[in-house]
């Protein structure tokens, strides 16, 4: 159950910055980050969408709530006051 609630809490806490720039850091394995900028576009009940910033072409893409709480992905929501870091734990 613990986990359920884990899961609304950074739902909610991703919900308030819709719309807001986000620094993102993936981590794929065999040593492998990806590091990436973006706009948190939207969220859904099991996933939310982040907008990157590409040269090239407009790129979207989706993780889940789950990846932030098992640490596989971080997210930093980039604020003019400092940088919010939206982790699992809160204090």
């Amino acid at each position: 159950m613990a986990t359920k609630q884990a899961l609304a809490e950074i739902r909610q806490d991703l919900e308030n910055f819709v719309g807001t720039r986000v620094r993102l850091r993936s981590y794929k394995g065999r040593n492998k980050v990806v590091e990436r900028e973006g706009v948190l576009e939207r969220t859904y009940p099991n996933i939310f969408v982040i907008k990157l910033d590409e040269k090239r072409s407009q790129r979207r893409i989706s993780f889940s709530y789950t990846d932030v709480l098992t640490e596989s992905v971080e997210l930093t929501v980039c604020r003019e006051g400092g940088d919010v870091k939206i982790t699992a734990a809160r204090g």
